[in-house]
């Protein structure tokens, strides 16, 4: 049976750390979603995903993560986008072949309405991907490869964070504004950045096809 004919649901986690200085002006395009002219030019950004519990057809993908790093020259809306997938080493054969799917795009979803937008899948394999939420920050690592964290920017409730409704199509109900630590970094594919101090966002996620 074809990635897209399976039925499939997740629910979790996710957190993104991109190179915009705060807040990315994805979230207030005027023309239409996505279109606003990143801060830096280019567009840099790694996305971790946590499964707190989920299923592809059959599989169980309790407990497993994920990392799409995206990089596109110019607005996210205009595509031209190169892509790294990683998906958790823990996983067997079907498990990782099931987050391939979800997070390649190839099975729909969120991830499947941005597969347009990119030109180049510059690699995708296994790795060891820790996923970790305390309160208002999120972290991920992949070691030697990607070491991500966020952290809520102050609101005036002390123990939450400002939230955005509507602007994000993997958590449309709100995404947190966030901002990258320091060591905020990805290295792999020729691709490199540091994102400390920049643009963050996190929510929980709830996809299915």
């Amino acid at each position: 049976m074809a990635a897209t004919e399976t039925s499939w649901r997740i629910r979790g986690d996710y957190f993104e750390n991109c190179n915009c200085d705060v807040v990315c002006p994805c979230l207030f395009s005027t023309s239409a979603p996505m279109t606003s002219a990143p801060t830096q030019g280019a567009c840099e950004v790694p996305f971790a995903f946590h499964i707190e519990e989920g299923a592809f057809g059959d599989t169980s993908l309790d407990g497993l993560n994920a990392v799409v790093v995206l990089r596109t020259p110019g607005p996210m809306g205009e595509g031209n986008a190169s892509v790294a997938l990683y998906v958790d080493e823990r996983g067997d054969d079907a498990q990782r072949e099931a987050l391939t799917a979800i997070f390649s795009g190839a099975a729909g979803g969120p991830m499947g309405l941005l597969s347009p937008l990119v030109s180049e899948v510059v690699g995708v394999r296994s790795a060891p991907i820790t996923f970790a939420k305390d309160g208002t920050r999120r972290t991920a690592e992949i070691p030697g490869v990607v070491s991500l964290a966020v952290q809520a920017v102050p609101s005036i409730a002390p123990d939450d964070a400002i939230w955005a409704a509507n602007a994000h199509p993997f958590a449309p109900a709100g995404v947190a504004l966030a901002v990258g630590e320091e060591g905020s970094t990805y290295s792999d594919y020729g691709m490199s950045w540091d994102n400390s101090g920049k643009n963050g966002h996190y929510a929980p996620i709830d996809w299915s096809n």
